[in-house]
């Protein structure tokens, strides 16, 4: 006598209990026959299992079909809507819970859709784990994409990471997979199993949309919520669109979290005691903005946070993503933004990540030319594929949404914008025309930067892009790639160079101070002193000054001082305000003891005047990316290393004259062309002996006779301090 046609076959049980089964829904959990209704479910290490409905009050025992836990049962007659519990027991105990695979798909076609044309903006509320309430049972949705997998579960903590037991619904025309899992919640640690397409089942996979991670070493996903983080940072959101960001002050103070200070035996600090120390002190230094390097999860410490696993997931190393909402929020409330290290160029190959995420190239571009970074022995992700486009556009959005940052510095542009970037001829692919170009990558940062300021109105975005890339920060229907900002390289690697050379050689060398005012305005400048300039032997900025003491902490404050009145807006790497000597080390914290010496303590109290008289000083900010807004007076003394140039506000600001000794000699009676006639105030200068200095300087400012020079009307007899940098604002009447 044959089955009953109601009984689940032999080998779909099998392929259940074996874990091979494609479509696990079509099986397990209710399912309405001509006989009536039946019930499926596999519970391992169940010796029985009953079905209790919630609404009837009855109790049936359900049949055991295989020793691996796999139960049936019928409900004869017509049962739809049919609520239920299923109560197991063993020799060990009793237990009861919601059957998973008795509630529907979560998802819609929208979903499917949006994510397979690339333009699901919210793809961060679909996808990963969502702690929701589902026919008024409690529990997590997860959903996760793999095309090319047979099968995907989700294993964790709350089923004994057995894969039998969630597996996956997938949807056939996006190549997505979820399920509802009831009964857990937000502190659950979960990873995804996944089967190949030829069912070998891969290493268990972090969640690429995980909003929280173990500390690493331990590599699990964990369930948490950022939909409903508390703000108190109203006014500032609605405040921070006001103006033109290339018009207002900005000056950025770069920080390592991991290394800014640390606890008692050189521990990390949570987010909320770095908030403690980290935002009064650069409030009271006069930064507008903190610029944290990737926050993003990542395994390894050594590589700072740019090889993240997490682009979704603050770093646990500092705790949880409400804790990282926090420190941002207490930093809206003081004035300041935050900028967001962001890194879409390139990822690990750790195997809980995003590497041969379904067991074949997903993510990352299947052609090894393409799709493997030789530098960092990283993989490179396929923008031509418009899913993994929309991963990481609904990554930039995500922070810009849910934890309120105010921009996003891009890391590593250039290496996305060329397809030969770091590889010798035969080792790359041109395109059809032979050009080098990675017009995928293009496209991508187009959209995203095209996206983030419609969406986001007041954030920004900057780009780290080493070459001559024309119209990075052109917009994007001016033709060019949409950024805010640009981190001015060529500027940074000139000047460097010169403070580093003995000053008696500076003549020799005096283009580089002044060259980069010839592509100065070609786009709209960020003058970055970074992380990636104090490390690999490259020394501190004050380690590379020459001559002793004395010299390098006057160098260091007239070189800071040239920079806040260069065209550009600022940026400052931690530590390298009061003049860390030593190499940035991530493993330990910044050398604050050298505060207690006067030159170090010195040369902060330099970095402080020069933020907060750069902010209330528009000449000094507000035309920072307009020609208009530079002028030369002296740019070809190279004999004595001395530059001047004048910098404009607009109609109605007062004018600031710059001038620089690069020499460790005074000048006296230097002749200096000016616009107007009249007093000029002595506004700064880094020779003062409250810096340290030798004190030399100008009574606190000169009187301009209506004596030409310089092509200009006007002029005054100046004493220039030993390497020193000073400034002159008019004052009319």
């Amino acid at each position: 006598m044959g089955a009953p046609p109601w009984q689940a076959s032999e080998a779909d049980i099998a392929a259940i209990v074996g874990a091979r089964h494609g479509d696990p829904f079509a099986v397990l959990g209710p399912h309405q026959t001509g006989a009536g209704l039946v019930i499926r479910a596999l519970v391992p290490g169940a010796a029985s299992v009953q079905v209790r409905g919630l609404d009837r009050g009855t109790t049936i025992a359900m049949t055991c079909r295989h020793p691996d836990g796999f139960f049936e049962v019928l409900l004869p007659g017509g049962a739809g809507g049919f609520r239920y519990r299923l109560h197991a027991a063993n020799a060990s105990g009793n237990w009861a819970f919601d059957d998973p695979f008795s509630f529907g798909p979560v998802l819609g076609a929208l979903d499917d859709h949006l994510l397979i044309e690339g333009t699901h903006q919210t793809l961060y509320e679909r996808l990963g784990a969502h702690p929701m309430t589902v026919d008024g049972v409690d529990g997590v949705h997860f959903a996760v994409w793999a095309p090319h997998a047979r099968r995907v579960s989700v294993v964790g903590d709350f089923n004994a990471w057995d894969g039998r037991r969630h597996p996956m619904r997938k949807r056939i025309d996006s190549g997505l997979w979820e399920i509802f899992a009831p009964g857990i919640g937000e502190g659950a640690v979960y990873k995804f199993e996944i089967a190949a397409a030829d069912g070998t089942v891969q290493p268990l996979k972090a969640d690429p949309f995980g909003f929280a991670a173990e500390l690493r070493p331990s590599t699990a996903s964990v369930v948490a919520r950022t939909d409903r983080l508390p703000w108190t940072d109203a006014a500032y959101m609605r405040e921070r669109g006001d103006g033109d960001p290339r018009r207002r002050p900005m000056a950025i103070y770069e920080v390592h979290l991991g290394s800014w200070r640390r606890g008692e035996g050189g521990t990390f600090l949570s987010y909320d005691r770095i908030a403690e120390t980290l935002v009064p002190y650069v409030v009271e230094m006069g930064f507008t903005h903190i610029e944290l390097m990737p926050v993003n999860e990542h395994p390894l410490d050594d590589s700072w946070g740019y090889q993240p696993i997490g682009l979704f997931a603050p770093t646990s190393r500092f705790g949880d993503p409400a804790g990282f909402a926090r420190l941002v929020d207490q930093a809206h409330a003081a004035g300041l933004g935050v900028i967001l290290d962001w890194v879409p160029a390139h990822f690990p190959t750790d195997v809980h990540g995003l590497a041969r995420f379904d067991g074949a190239s997903l993510y990352e571009h299947a052609d090894p030319r393409k799709g493997f970074h030789p530098d960092w022995n990283t993989a490179i992700y396929d923008y031509g594929r418009r899913e993994v486009v929309n991963l990481l556009a609904a990554s930039a959005l995500y922070w810009l949404d849910r934890f309120h940052v105010d921009g996003l510095r891009v890391d590593a542009v250039a290496s996305m914008l060329y397809l030969d970037y770091s590889r010798r001829p035969g080792e790359w692919v041109p395109n059809e025309d032979g050009g080098r170009d990675n017009r995928d990558a293009v496209r991508f940062l187009r959209q995203v930067n095209a996206l983030t300021y419609r969406l986001y109105p007041g954030t920004v975005t900057i780009a780290e892009e080493s070459t001559a890339w024309p119209g990075v920060s052109r917009p994007v229907d001016a033709g060019g790639l949409g950024f805010g900002f640009k981190w001015n390289m060529g500027w940074m690697h000139d000047t460097l160079d010169y403070i580093g050379r003995e000053p008696v050689h500076r003549r020799w060398h005096h283009d580089k101070l002044t060259f980069g005012l010839l592509y100065g305005f070609s786009e709209n400048f960020i003058l970055p002193l970074s992380h990636d300039e104090v490390v690999h032997g490259k020394r501190s900025i004050l380690g590379r000054i020459p001559g002793d003491a004395w010299r390098r902490a006057a160098t260091g404050r007239a070189y800071y001082a040239f920079m806040w009145a260069h065209p550009g807006k600022k940026l400052l790497f931690m530590g390298q305000e009061f003049g860390q000597l030593r190499e940035w080390n991530f493993a330990g914290e910044l050398d604050w003891h050298l505060l207690t010496e006067p030159s170090h303590a010195g040369l902060r109290q330099c970095v402080r005047d020069l933020n907060l008289l750069y902010r209330v000083t528009p000449a000094l900010h507000a035309r920072d990316c307009e020609a208009e807004g530079f002028q030369w007076i002296v740019v070809d003394d190279a004999r004595q290393s001395v530059l001047a140039w004048l910098r404009w506000g607009s109609a109605g600001d007062l004018p600031v004259a710059i001038v620089c000794n690069f020499t460790p000699v005074p000048r006296f009676d230097y002749r200096v062309g000016l616009p107007f006639p009249g007093r000029w105030r002595e506004v700064m200068n880094t020779d003062a002996s409250a810096y340290g200095g030798s004190g030399l300087g100008n009574l606190g400012g000169v009187e301009a006779s209506a004596h030409p020079s310089h092509g200009l009307p006007a002029s005054a007899s100046l004493l220039l301090p030993p390497l020193a940098t000073l400034y002159f604002q008019h004052e009319p009447g």
